[in-house]
């Protein structure tokens, strides 16, 4: 069966959204880009990725009046922003609920400081749409492919254990997602654990569905990370506060204007508008501005004690020891509900 999914459109994707992703693609690299936004004598140094925080930002609005400025450096995936962080090339940025992982296993020096919870509908094992398997045990024997390190692996993991299944059952294929959906689309393997936008992705193609996700099993958590020694520094703490209140306002922009964010996001990414509409209204417009509290905490201990055990990390750390909750404010815990949108078609 040949499935005509164009593997053209994952070089925008790959450079947009590899956050979620816990290790480095090949096309990884360091800060790019350099626009600064403000007026003011301090600097807030920001690490962003394609159709990120930046865009966001400005398409609600958030980036008018700055009072400090801000220099946007453009990172490729979580892992080399988390490492720009610790170098203290940048103060803050935002990355999914893995890449700190890594980073605190590594002994890098991040604070989590933000937190947003959204759906884990995007954290999905799809299959073809013709495909026999109908349950995650039937996953037995079969091969996966999944990024290494990934959310989706951590995902994986946690479907094939609900399913009273590991690791060694299946026939996992550790590949990043340009080589997965190559050897999705070409039937060398029997699924594929991914995240969004490339499950909106192969779900909008009409060739896959899903088997199945990541609600009730994995956090469905996001990061802002700040260097601690930027957070010393009062003026820039301040900084920071006010950089975090105008992302929880351009989130809260999000849901009320998908279709509005989804051409922005088209725009700066290369993303087929509908694809990235539907991964809005799957994903990325459902999260919610939440506290850095014990319960987050707990369930990134969760995911570090996961891939220590698998030994994908080099040790097991106490996550707290990363967490900074000075930012909380009056937010809701991190288990508030996200926000929903009618489920797309390709779902029903």
């Amino acid at each position: 069966m040949r499935r005509r999914l164009a593997p053209v459109l994952l070089l925008p994707l790959a450079l947009a959204l590899a956050a979620c992703s816990g290790t480095s693609s090949a096309t990884s690299s360091t800060g790019g880009g350099g626009r600064t936004d403000g007026k003011g004598s301090l600097t807030l140094a920001v690490g962003d990725q394609r159709g990120g925080s930046e865009a966001v930002l400005r398409a609600a609005g958030e980036l008018d009046d700055l009072p400090y400025r801000i220099k946007w450096s453009t990172f490729t995936s979580g892992p080399p922003l988390l490492e720009a962080v610790n170098a203290k090339a940048v103060d803050i940025g935002a990355v999914g609920n893995t890449p700190p992982v890594f980073a605190a296993g590594a002994g890098s020096r991040i604070s989590v400081v933000a937190a947003a919870h959204g759906t884990a509908r995007g954290e999905a094992i799809v299959v073809p749409k013709d495909s026999g398997l109908r349950r995650t045990a039937d996953l037995k024997g079969r091969s996966v492919a999944v990024a290494q390190g990934s959310s989706a692996h951590y995902q994986l993991v946690a479907s094939l254990r609900k399913a009273g299944l590991t690791l060694k059952d299946v026939d996992v294929t550790y590949l990043q997602p340009a080589d997965a959906l190559a050897a999705f689309t070409g039937g060398t393997v029997d699924a594929w654990a991914v995240w969004d936008p490339y499950t909106s992705q192969v779900l909008r193609g009409g060739k896959a569905r899903v088997l199945t996700d990541g609600e009730g099993l994995v956090n469905g958590l996001s990061f802002q990370v700040a260097a601690p020694g930027a957070l010393k520094d009062k003026k820039k703490a301040a900084a920071v506060g006010d950089y975090l209140r105008r992302l929880r306002k351009a989130q809260d922009w999000v849901f009320r204007h998908p279709e509005a964010w989804a051409k922005v996001w088209s725009k700066d990414t290369g993303l087929p508008y509908e694809v990235a509409l539907d991964a809005v209204k799957r994903t990325h417009g459902t999260r919610v501005p939440v506290a850095v509290d014990r319960a987050a905490v707990a369930s990134e201990q969760a995911i570090v004690d996961t891939f220590a055990e698998l030994k994908l990390i080099p040790r097991r750390v106490d996550f707290a020891d990363f967490a900074d909750d000075r930012f909380n404010g009056s937010l809701p815990p991190s288990t508030t509900k996200p926000r929903t949108y009618p489920r797309t078609p390709e779902e029903s």
